[in-house]
């Protein structure tokens, strides 16, 4: 198994891409640490997994010191943890847009002054496509995920022999979307996937396979993949 002895943290491991990964990691061999800032969530998912889950909120300094501190040295750390608020661009609240970049900017941030990685070991951290293909209404959220891969390629140098990597998701079919009326998630998705070349939207488990190459392949460092059924060239 790829990950056999190999001990691997996923921040925003309870749901989605996080979980996904978590999952795959302990298929592969991996001693998977689950970090979350709901406790119920962390239980459930450490549980289905397999895991050990860690209450962690990756917006506060003391709380991402605190979940390394319990971790130890590590091989492999994830963070797909992210609370993002977003609207448009002249009347989305500074409150909101503020929480999105604490959540998804500096919570990566935080995760990656804290962790302790071994040398060769692999940090991922995600982004998304907005990045490079901008919507409406969603300033913040493409701001966002291109300070995180600009972050992971200014850290492929500074964190070495620690590699640093980014993977940028498309439309990913995850709980995130579960706040939105069931009629308007189901047509949402489809017309993405009509969209798309491939046909369909993405799964977890499509971002968590990348995500398991970054740990896996030593000569990987300060890349960015797009992962996004080919909504870039679309």
């Amino acid at each position: 198994m790829l990950l056999a002895g190999r001990k691997v943290v996923v921040v925003g491991g309870s749901s989605g891409i996080g979980l996904a990964t978590a999952e795959l990691a302990k298929a592969q061999g991996a001693e998977v640490i689950i970090a979350s800032r709901n406790a119920d969530k962390v239980k459930a998912a450490a549980a289905k997994v397999g895991a050990t889950g860690v209450v962690a909120d990756v917006t506060n300094d003391e709380s991402v010191v605190n979940l390394f501190k319990t971790c130890g040295p590590v091989d492999h750390v994830v963070v797909s943890a992210a609370q993002l608020k977003s609207g448009p661009f002249k009347t989305v609240s500074m409150e909101d847009v503020r929480s999105t970049m604490e959540g998804k900017f500096w919570g990566a941030w935080r995760v990656a002054r804290s962790a302790e990685i071994r040398p060769g070991g692999s940090l991922t951290l995600v982004s998304g496509y907005l990045s490079n293909r901008p919507r409406p209404n969603s300033a913040i959220v493409g701001a966002a995920n291109g300070a995180i891969e600009s972050l992971a390629r200014s850290l492929a140098l500074e964190l070495a022999p620690v590699r640093v990597n980014a993977v940028s998701p498309g439309i990913i079919d995850t709980p995130i979307r579960a706040a939105m009326p069931e009629a308007a998630r189901r047509d949402m998705l489809a017309k993405t996937a009509a969209s798309l070349p491939v046909g369909r939207v993405g799964a977890g488990e499509d971002i968590a396979r990348q995500i398991l190459a970054f740990m896996t392949i030593g000569f990987a460092t300060g890349s960015i993949v797009y992962i996004d059924g080919g909504a870039l060239i679309g």
